[in-house]
């Protein structure tokens, strides 16, 4: 692991504590090391620019304070451009004479650590050899992406692309195919080429309908194509099978999305929009085909695509690897019919799209009309090529791309921005009830009702963030939750935790043993009081009355989970209000957590149980609250023993890899097989709540360094290197598996990550919230 040194250039960035001090400090660079993209950018208007535009805004948002980006268009004579950022060298292919020059200039530019070159043989045409020589004179590291890589290539083309890569330290493409043709057909060293795909976008899957409406398609099934225009989109096989299909389906409507490309235009005009509005005529399909001839913003492009119920992909050219277009519809959920090009043909298979020949009309009368009787297989095929794509969100690219820099220059280490709060998908989540438990994707799925589980941990959440922020549009969310544990609560003193859509309790209550649930809804109820400053005394004094008869006959309690949810809760009241009873309660859920530690110490093994299983930190974080009630000093010396030896099995190599679910971490078995994914965002949560509690008593940096490590994971540390917090919708996916990730985001991991996510700063007033936004980062070591 490479050590941090002075040439970091360290400076701090503060983080406001709740008495406005400066309290831990993350670190970035004054001097950052910079990364020269070469190839086109806006305004120009080509696919290659659009996807470096893309592909740089993902990596400034999640790394801009592990490096800088530096840019040098790639123009021609024909046309130049003003560009948004600055360019720091431009480099002009019908102009090989300076060449040179401008890589030596690069050459002598000490900040600059890489060179990326997006790849299309186009820029360079007729100009081959010059830009060979280009790449020869660099002394920089330069990854090449190739965007085209033609199988069988002839010994011309066949030597261009090896004398390209030869003067390369790292080669990108963007399929399989791609790779396996490189490799194949042409001499490359395999250990420098990479894959990464194509990004796609996050977005937040907006209601078809709602979308319909807003821009004036209701009650139209519509089809959809986007792209600059040529003779290469082949539009003119659905614009010939629109009949039959809206024979079939009278209320279709084909928009075709976008402007003639530009250099079709200044070699022949519009010669093929014309020629597709004549066809349209003749067949007279006047009413069900509209062409979108301007600029889309990004935003209003996701939308059209987003409202699509079809979304049709008709290349003429089976060598073409990727698709921009292609992966914008991917994004947004389209049900996809497409020709045979590489990127479909590993995308939609195993129905995840439809594959058609080229040319091949009656294919796709046939596979259009299917679909539109179809809805639950749209719906099918939808939400399987959504999971398939999930690595591809541009989040997961720009990780991608960043640890592929890591690889190649030592003076670059990965340090990741923080999310800003986002309280968006838990407030979607909630009803007037209560918040709902599981969601479909970001739909929150009413039938799955409603837990005390997840109430009770949604009034921490919500709790935590007014305290920071004051913001009164809070108050409702905490009012219903609270409102949600007082209608769960039984005469008893206990807590059913199981309610349907209805407000039923349902049969789970008598299935399964509530102790934890009931010790969480104390904790929650704790943790309002212990806050009781924020509110009226009305308020408070009804959530005391909820916790007294919450704790009246808890003695029996023995589920070691639910002990130490209730001494959190204990201990919460306590900061409010003192009571002796409670003070009490709380030495005798201690002292049984002691004795259970003691029963099962040994020297290798300093926990609870015989096995590590679930929500394992909040019991040493629970002794550790006792220590704080009762000042009892063996309480806090097992607490750190048993966390300390927590987090030895947790965090290894700078990530975090909580126990999985898919098999518990025995005692007494030496070799265990490690077992991969099943880790859940909540156990994430609870580490660091913990960790954040143990920094505070122990001004350990050692805790504070692995809150840090532990929060990465949610953004992309972890053994898939992917996102599991969604920054479009503010929701956080379900689990990290062996494989893939669970896009759904239920209530469970979104509050989970919220809790967590909150433990990172102290205090967010307006002020400190917009420094959030702007500067905060996490600085992990690669």
């Amino acid at each position: 692991m490479r050590q941090v040194t002075q040439n970091n250039y360290q400076t701090i960035i503060k983080y406001i504590s709740t008495n406005g001090t400066v309290e831990k400090d993350f670190t970035s660079k004054e001097i950052q090391p910079q990364i020269l993209f070469i190839n086109s950018f806006p305004p120009r208007e080509c696919g290659i620019a659009t996807y470096s535009q893309d592909l740089i805004k993902a990596l400034n948002n999640k790394f801009d304070h592990s490096f800088s980006i530096k840019i040098c268009p790639v123009e021609s004579d024909d046309k130049e451009y003003n560009y948004e950022q600055k360019p720091g060298y431009i480099l002009n292919t019908d102009h090989p004479e300076k060449y040179k020059q401008i890589a030596n200039s690069i050459n002598a530019d000490h900040d600059i650590k890489l060179v990326m070159i997006q790849h299309e043989f186009g820029f360079f045409l007729k100009h081959e050899n010059a830009f060979c020589d280009f790449l020869s004179f660099l002394n920089k590291p330069v990854i090449i992406v190739f965007h085209t890589v033609l199988p069988n290539p002839n010994p011309y083309l066949k030597k261009n692309v090896e004398r390209i890569v030869s003067f390369c330290h790292s080669v990108v493409v963007m399929t399989k195919t791609s790779s396996d043709i490189l490799l194949r057909d042409y001499t490359v060293d395999k250990n420098i080429v990479t894959e990464i795909a194509h990004g796609t976008h996050l977005v937040p899957h907006t209601d078809r309908n709602i979308l319909k409406e807003k821009y004036g398609f209701t009650g139209r099934r519509i089809l959809s194509t986007f792209g600059l225009l040529s003779s290469g989109k082949s539009l003119e096989t659905t614009i010939n099978a629109l009949p039959q299909i809206v024979a079939e389906n009278p209320n279709v409507l084909f928009l075709i999305i976008g402007k003639t490309h530009p250099s079709i235009v200044l070699q022949e005009g519009e010669k093929y929009r014309i020629m597709l509005q004549q066809k349209i005529a003749a067949l007279a399909m006047e009413n069900h085909v509209e062409f979108i001839n301007y600029f889309l913003s990004l935003g209003e492009l996701l939308e059209f695509l987003q409202m699509t119920d079809i979304y049709l992909f008709t290349s003429k050219d089976p060598n073409q690897a990727v698709s921009g277009t292609f992966s914008y519809a991917l994004s947004c959920g389209c049900p996809i019919i497409s020709t045979p090009i590489p990127h479909a043909k590993e995308i939609l298979k195993n129905d995840n799209g439809i594959i058609i020949g080229f040319d091949d009309t009656e294919g796709l009368v046939k596979q259009v009309n299917l679909l539109c009787k179809d809805e639950n297989y749209r719906n099918q095929i939808s939400l399987n090529a959504l999971h398939k794509m999930a690595s591809t969100a541009w989040e997961n690219i720009a990780i991608a791309y960043a640890a592929l820099f890591v690889k190649l220059s030592e003076e670059i280490e990965l340090i990741y921005n923080l999310p800003p709060v986002n309280l968006k998908h838990v407030k979607k989540m909630t009803t007037n009830v209560g918040i709902i438990q599981f969601a479909v994707i970001n739909k929150p799925d009413i039938s799955s009702g409603y837990t005390v589980d997840d109430n009770a941990r949604a009034l921490v959440a919500m709790c935590m963030d007014y305290e920071m922020t004051l913001n009164e549009n809070n108050l409702p969310y905490i009012y219903t939750y609270v409102q949600f544990l007082k209608y769960c609560l039984q005469k008893k003193g206990n807590f059913l935790n199981y309610v349907d859509e209805n407000k039923n309790f349902t049969s789970q209550n008598l299935e399964t043993n509530l102790e934890d649930s009931n010790g969480r809804a104390i904790w929650a109820l704790g943790f309002v009081i212990s806050k009781g400053h924020l509110f009226d005394t009305v308020f408070i004094d009804d959530v005391i009355t909820l916790f007294d008869k919450s704790v009246n006959n808890i003695s029996s309690l023995y589920s070691t989970r639910a002990m130490a949810f209730t001494i959190k809760g204990l201990y919460y009241k306590n900061l409010y209000l003192q009571d002796e009873n409670d003070v009490a309660l709380v030495k005798l859920f201690a002292n049984r957590l002691v004795q259970m530690y003691r029963h099962e110490k040994e020297n290798k093994w300093k926990w609870f149980e015989s096995y590590l299983t679930y929500g394992n930190s909040i019991l040493p974080e629970a002794l550790l609250c006792a220590w704080h009630v009762t000042g009892e000093s063996v309480y806090k010396e097992i607490a750190k023993n048993s966390f300390d030896f927590l987090l030895g099995k947790i965090f290894m190599n700078n990530k975090i890899k909580v126990i999985s679910n898919k098999g518990w971490l025995q005692k007494n078995v030496i070799l265990q097989e490690f077992v991969i994914g099943g880790e859940q965002p909540i156990d994430i949560a609870y580490t660091i709540l913990a960790l954040k509690k143990f920094d505070a008593v122990f001004s350990d940096d050692n805790y504070h360094d692995k809150m840090k490590i532990a929060f990465s994971w949610f953004l992309g540390n972890n053994h898939l290197n992917r996102i599991i917090y969604n920054p479009c919708t503010g929701g956080c996916y379900d689990g990290l598996e062996d494989e893939y990730v669970n896009l759904n985001q239920g209530a469970e991991s979104t509050v989970s990550y919220l809790m967590a996510r909150l433990c990172m700063v102290e205090k967010q007033t307006s002020f400190s919230q917009n420094l959030l936004e702007n500067t905060s980062v996490l600085k992990i070591t690669a």
